[in-house]
């Protein structure tokens, strides 16, 4: 038997960088260095444990939606272990939300071929974390979300998910959709000799008009959510030292009051 996984994944702003809008009130990915989601790295982790534990065959594919640069994502992942990878690219898609993304991403893993889908919990910048519900109605599948544990088996896909107060397991029949989250374990670093091997793995380029998708569903245009306006966080100020002199804790909780913190 074997076993198809598409684990998505998104190249974004490097949070250590100077994050800001462009002219047109999307993020502005020209002016700042970016990477492979940090979230992503966990759900490729878990494909990779899928794989190196399962007596099936498994093929690895990892996909993203974005501009040329993404292809820095992807090459991460493969470098990780990842088999391939799949690259939807367009110059339509700009501005695209998380309605819009889902389906492009739906279109691509339904022409890739899948019995499992693997997400984030969510992206660094977007921070939605709507993607895999989105992607579970749009394939008519199953969803098995935010998972701190996650294992196949005899078609099935079983994984522990961890709330304040108690932990549920869950189990879902393949096809499946699957997001894990940053507790499910450590992502590991490239090897050098994977960091080669990824130059050799296949990279398909697909735009809209592979997916049968018409430019006038995606778009900032047609997204559903848009940001109307935006304003840069103000320079820190120097804060206000209290000197203890006996009226400390007093000033304190005047200034914790003032703030609404209490």
């Amino acid at each position: 038997m074997s076993l198809r996984i598409v684990v998505t994944v998104k190249y974004v702003p490097d949070a250590t960088g100077d994050r800001h809008f462009a002219d047109d009130l999307t993020v502005d990915r020209d002016d700042v260095d970016g990477l492979l989601s940090e979230l992503d790295e966990y759900a490729v982790e878990q494909a990779l444990q899928i794989s190196e534990n399962s007596d099936d065959d498994v093929e690895i594919t990892v996909l993203t939606v974005g501009p040329e640069d993404a292809k820095d994502a992807l090459r991460k992942a493969l470098s990780m272990g990842a088999d391939k990878a799949i690259h939807v690219e367009d110059d339509d898609l700009h501005g695209t939300d998380a309605i819009g993304t889902s389906l492009v991403l739906a279109k691509a893993i339904e022409k890739a071929g899948y019995d499992l889908v693997i997400s984030g919990m969510a992206s660094t910048d977007g921070t939605m974390g709507v993607i895999p519900a989105l992607l579970a109605e749009r394939l008519g599948v199953p969803q098995v979300t935010l998972l701190s544990e996650v294992s196949v088996e005899d078609g099935t896909v079983k994984g522990r998910r961890d709330g304040d107060a108690a932990s549920e397991q869950l189990e879902a029949s393949l096809p499946a959709v699957v997001s894990v989250t940053d507790q499910s374990g450590e992502a590991r670093y490239p090897s050098f000799k994977g960091i080669m091997a990824a130059k050799k793995k296949p990279v398909q380029s697909w735009d809209l008009s592979d997916l049968d998708i018409d430019e006038d569903e995606v778009g900032l245009e047609n997204a559903y959510t848009t940001v109307d306006a935006a304003t840069e966080r103000p320079a820190r100020t120097a804060g206000t030292i209290v000197k203890d002199e006996g009226e400390g804790g007093k000033q304190l909780a005047e200034f914790l009051a003032s703030q609404k913190f209490i």
